[in-house]
């Protein structure tokens, strides 16, 4: 009979984690020619390569209320890639945040036998830790972004890898500051400010006119003021373009991750996630915000343990930059926080030194090639006293073949 490549399986639900799996899968692909892989995601790994089930755009929410109002559609997809986990029998699952949904993926991709990879840690360090030990029976390893993640879960003897975060030594301009704004057509005159909406449907309703708001104060504070919008390419530019066209605003959209865009400006409003960490790497100070229904809210403060929700100020184990978090996210405080950036030099200053301290935290450790080699590890078969890597080449046919 012949020998086929390996199978994997990637379930990701949300932005970040689509661009993750598709960063991921490249590199696997350079170590494992041939590997195939199915699962749920975005355009990003359809574009990488990957046979997608399900897509997961419009189920990419946060906060139990949020959730509830898409459980249907959640559900749906859970038992669509639960079947056909059962069906194709991968070699191995790897499970890229979402944490939820992944942890009944995982339970039952484990009971069928499908070795199971997780990725980005869910933050049991910071509320539910009792879970960790959960966990650790439904994966046979946990793959980890942040170093200080490594001692919690060895403490409960979990499996645990530190692979680098995977935008450690990738979040850097390709051209100089002055290079990028003559590219952009940004002038001197005024100050740059960046908003980051973020890439859910429901932060872009909820908290762009809030963005938006704090835009227009800002606007009637700085003479010349230059705004830059990133839209990720999750967000549709329908779910933009009316909120922009009665803000009253002249706002230049910057589509998908450009890092030498988002390094001209001067400071940014962004919304809590990834975001934060990009702008963090690039040195640029912000203002993070971010509300959730007022039940989700309530619960997030009984369960969490740790006082912040900004990862750069999780990585310093202090405050570097402000948070606007539900009653206190209102555009004169994100808007307040914006000026006093703008104007006061040295407040602005001191910012950036702090940033500086989470590139170093982070390294430059490519966790995509790191995060591909240990998916290789635990897909090698043992050959004739070869490992699979070695030999390029792959042990008896599963099922799937």
């Amino acid at each position: 009979m012949a020998e086929c490549a390996p199978l994997i399986m990637l379930s990701a639900g949300e932005a970040s984690g689509d661009m993750h799996a598709a960063q991921l899968f490249r590199e696997l692909q350079k170590l494992l020619p041939g590997v195939r892989a199915i699962g749920m995601g975005g355009r990003a790994m359809r574009e990488a390569g990957v046979e997608l089930c399900y897509d997961s755009s419009g189920i990419g929410v946060i906060g139990l209320a949020e959730i509830a109002r898409h459980y249907g559609e959640i559900r749906r997809a859970l038992k669509l890639m639960q079947k056909t986990a059962r069906e194709r029998k991968p070699d191995l699952l790897i499970c890229i945040d979402y944490k939820e949904f992944n942890f009944r993926l995982a339970k039952a991709a484990k009971a069928f036998g499908i070795k199971v990879l997780f990725y980005v840690s869910p933050q049991v360090w910071a509320w539910r830790p009792g879970r960790v030990k959960t966990y650790g029976r439904i994966i046979d390893h946990m793959a980890v972004i942040f170093p200080f993640e490594v001692p919690f879960y060895e403490a409960h003897q979990v499996p645990v890898t530190y692979v680098g975060h995977p935008l450690a030594g990738k979040v850097k301009p390709m051209m100089s500051r002055e290079a990028a704004m003559e590219n952009y057509h940004l002038s001197k005159a005024g100050p740059i400010v960046g908003l980051l909406p973020g890439s859910r449907a429901n932060e872009i309703k909820q908290l762009l006119p809030m963005i938006l708001a704090a835009a227009r104060q800002l606007a009637r504070q700085f003479e010349g003021v230059q705004f830059l919008l990133f839209q990720a390419p999750s967000v549709a530019d329908e779910a933009l373009h009316g909120q922009l066209a009665n803000s009253g605003l002249n706002v230049h959209i910057v589509r998908g991750q450009d890092y030498n865009a988002l390094h001209c400006c001067d400071a940014v409003m962004t919304v809590s996630g990834t975001a934060t960490l990009e702008t963090a790497l690039l040195g640029v100070p912000m203002a993070i915000i971010y509300r959730l229904a007022p039940l989700s809210y309530w619960l997030g403060r009984m369960l969490v343990s740790i006082p912040y929700i900004g990862l750069p100020n999780i990585l310093a184990g202090r405050s570097i930059v402000r948070e606007f978090i539900q009653h206190e996210a209102t555009p004169e405080n994100i808007a307040g926080e914006i000026e006093k950036i703008l104007r006061e030099s040295e407040y602005a200053t001191a910012i950036r030194r702090d940033l500086q301290g989470i590139r170093e935290v982070l390294g430059e450790r490519n966790g995509s090639l790191e995060l591909a080699r240990l998916a290789a590890d635990m897909l090698n078969q043992e050959k004739d006293g070869q490992s699979l890597l070695d030999s390029r080449q792959f042990a008896s046919p599963p099922s799937h073949c």
